[in-house]
């Protein structure tokens, strides 16, 4: 984080949620499949999904007395037929602002 040092590695933190597609979202995106764009009900549903494991992975962080969180991936995988996870982990940290440099009087 530009400005800010990390003071303490705390522990990895992970959020996670599993979706099901729903049928009618089905037969519109089989449609669309035909015709071509973007599958607007699948894009939603996948940022719901991620926002959804992100608050998850941000609260364990918090838990730990952590302030940020860094080297932060996603993942996805297939859980069953129709169903997905999404996995979010990352490292919580403690950071704070570097102290700001005063100038060197004798070296302008």
């Amino acid at each position: 984080m530009p400005g800010h040092e990390i003071t303490q590695q705390l522990d990895v933190v992970y959020g996670s949620t599993v979706r099901s597609k729903h049928v009618g979202r089905d037969l519109l995106a089989g449609l669309k499949n035909i015709v071509g764009g973007e599958l607007t009900a699948y894009t939603e549903l996948l940022e719901e999904s991620r926002q959804e494991a992100m608050q998850r992975m941000i609260a364990k962080a918090q838990q730990l007395g952590a302030n940020a969180i860094v080297g932060i991936r996603f993942s996805t995988s297939n859980i069953a037929q129709g169903a997905s996870e999404l996995f979010v982990y990352g490292t919580a940290v403690i950071v704070q602002p570097n102290a700001p440099k005063l100038p060197d009087p004798f070296n302008p």
